[in-house]
């Protein structure tokens, strides 16, 4: 089989008039994907009203107000405005919130410049999904007839709004606060929002969003054209209640990999194109067979079976329908419905390391792609950490310690579904994080390492944060050792234990004691001190920059290990580690080495 998709993207315009604001459009530009520059005059701006997806404006409102004016056409046509103030303090979502995208954008820009985003839909005050917006994330195309206006309404005035859904993600139910106007079944309601494959039945205000699942098997003539295969598929879809928003895309035999019509078809209406061969056609049983067709092509049906194919069904919606049209060719056309819609949109998967818990540690990078992500996935303390930098209309899925492998396959499964997906680490996800484990999955998976996208956003892990409460501990040589036996065997972990008390590096212990393990920490203590004095300089750092943070300064003799839990940091200093107060310091070398760092050859300074 082989897919052929096409499809287009628009850029995202920084329009920065002045050097101040240019200097903060250039600060952003690296960092959000898709954004250019705009180098035109604001004379010349209709080009960039047109072309672009969001055009952010580092202006004052006044201003920006007076040149988007004459420009404004439609919420469902114009481009989502953003303004940044030219001091980089508040970000505002001035035009196209919802539908143009600027309230998204406009927390993703605040989060990178460490602004106020200041975004005034009543949907998001409310922390209720627009309406508007619902399905962009699953790729579902909205209704051409749906009445956006008069379903927000209701929907912001609270009143029964009834949810009509026969396909396509559940997903965002779970990301509905516990009062919501929805429900789920029949009732008297003021509006409804209809998700199917199906065209709606008339009655109160309706919303429209069609997942893409019906998959059109397509048999032709050679040089049908495409206005006879579109009047084909219209009549078929029209004939059986089916919306054509809902299709996914076309399937049929290789041997029309060149069919101009059925191409031109596909790129009309955007519709990835499916290729079987025919000998897998023919392994697909179908309920109408053709020995015409066997005979000609190889396979006894093309239109049934590419369908089911395509859909990875057993059953057809619309059993093939021959439609000829004198002199102008005939064609086939079939429609299955797929249980997974397909999903245009590119998925990404972003690994974030949020720090050692408080928000003020988190990076903007890491921030920026909490904002953006449709689906955030953690372990449940960590995400109970990060709920206030959350939209509320975010699919957040939180599970306990132990589940890193569900977690990471959920990750996975998900954005190969075209979702934009977070999974937060504390610390650095690199660093005993879900980085490797999400990355070792998708190897097993024969991930191709460009779909889903993939980006890993460093954070200050366990041991930067606990040195950084404490002094200086870290400025020679050290290393980090877990002494969790889950998943290294505890021979091993001896070893290195050892071999860093050996070598006299700066320790940072990890998962240093448990409930379950109690022992560990102290068989380590006796490892080190073989080789260290018992005197030696050791810092206990529980819970680093939240509320319940506890230091303690002790020795390597000392220290009270059942102070210790999987919280907790230890730090062991080396030969060279004095306390001075409250502060554990590391020299940077040792007595013999060469002491004035401008002595030192050039190439072995740090900076």
């Amino acid at each position: 089989m082989t897919d052929s998709t096409l499809t287009t993207t628009k850029p995202i315009y920084l329009i920065a008039p002045t050097p101040t604001g240019l200097t903060l459009a250039e600060q952003l530009l690296p960092a959000i994907d898709g954004a250019a520059l705009w180098s035109g005059a604001t004379s010349e701006l209709a080009v960039a009203w047109h072309a672009g997806k969001q055009l952010v404006f580092f202006l004052t409102v006044g201003a920006t107000v007076r040149l988007i004016a004459p420009l404004l056409d439609h919420k469902a046509s114009d481009p989502g405005v953003v303004v940044v103030d030219e001091g980089g303090t508040f970000a505002i979502s001035l035009s196209g919130g919802h539908r143009g995208g600027a309230d998204v954008l406009t927390e993703q820009i605040a989060a990178l410049l460490g602004a106020t985003a200041v975004i005034t839909s009543a949907s998001r005050h409310k922390r209720l999904p627009s309406v508007d917006l619902l399905g962009k994330p699953y790729g579902w195309v909205p209704g051409a007839d749906s009445e956006w206006n008069r379903v927000a309404a209701v929907v912001v005035r609270g009143l029964p709004v009834q949810v009509v859904q026969t396909s396509g993600q559940t997903l965002w139910r779970s990301a509905l606060p516990a009062e919501h106007p929805f429900v789920f079944g029949e009732t008297d309601a003021e509006a409804r929002l209809w998700i199917s494959e199906r065209l709606p039945s008339t009655g109160v205000p309706t919303v429209c969003w069609h997942p893409r699942v019906l998959w059109l098997g397509v048999g032709c003539e050679r040089g049908t054209p495409a206005q006879v295969l579109e009047q084909a598929v219209r009549s078929v879809l029209t004939n059986n209640g089916l919306a054509i928003e809902a299709v996914a895309g076309i399937a049929t035999v290789t041997l029309k990999h060149d069919e101009a019509g059925l191409l031109a078809l596909a790129q009309k209406f955007d519709w990835p194109l499916r290729f079987f061969e025919p000998v897998t056609l023919a392994g697909q049983p179908v309920p109408h067979p053709s020995t015409t067709v066997e005979h000609c092509i190889g396979t006894p049906s093309v239109a049934e079976a590419a369908a089911m194919l395509a859909g990875d069904t057993s059953s057809l919606l619309a059993a093939k329908q021959i439609f000829r049209v004198q002199g102008a060719g005939a064609c086939t056309v079939a429609v299955a419905v797929a249980e997974v819609e397909y999903n245009s949109n590119p998925g990404a998967l972003v690994l974030v390391g949020t720090g050692p818990g408080a928000l003020d540690q988190i990076t903007p990078a890491a921030r920026a792609a909490i904002a953006r992500a449709d689906v955030v996935i953690g372990y449940a303390l960590y995400i109970d950490l990060l709920r206030p930098l959350l939209s509320g209309t975010q699919v957040v899925e939180a599970s306990p310690i132990t589940q890193e492998v569900a977690r990471a396959e959920r990750a996975i499964a998900l954005s190969y579904r075209g979702l934009q997906v977070v999974v937060v680490s504390s610390g650095d996800s690199g660093i005993y994080g879900m980085a490797g484990l999400v990355l070792e999955r998708l190897a097993a998976r024969g991930w191709d390492g460009d779909c889903p996208a993939l980006t890993v956003l460093p954070g200050i892990t366990a041991l930067q944060a606990a040195a950084a409460r404490v002094g200086a501990p870290l400025m020679h040589d050290f290393c980090a050792i877990s002494l969790s036996d889950l998943l290294t065997p505890w021979p091993l972990i001896e070893r290195r234990l050892a071999a860093a008390a050996q070598a006299d590096f700066v320790v940072a212990l990890y998962n240093p004691r448990s409930l379950r393990r109690t022992a560990q920490i102290e068989q380590a203590r006796c490892i080190l001190l073989t080789h260290r004095d018992a005197a030696t300089p050791v810092a206990l750092v529980r819970s680093a920059y939240r509320p319940d943070e506890c230091v303690t300064l002790s020795t390597l003799a000392e220290f009270a290990s059942e102070q210790v839990d999987m919280l907790t940091t230890v730090l062991i200093g080396n030969s060279s580690t004095f306390r001075h107060g409250p502060l554990l310091i590391t020299p940077r070398g040792y007595p013999t080495a060469i002491q004035d760092v401008e002595d030192i050859p050039d190439g072995v300074a740090n900076q």
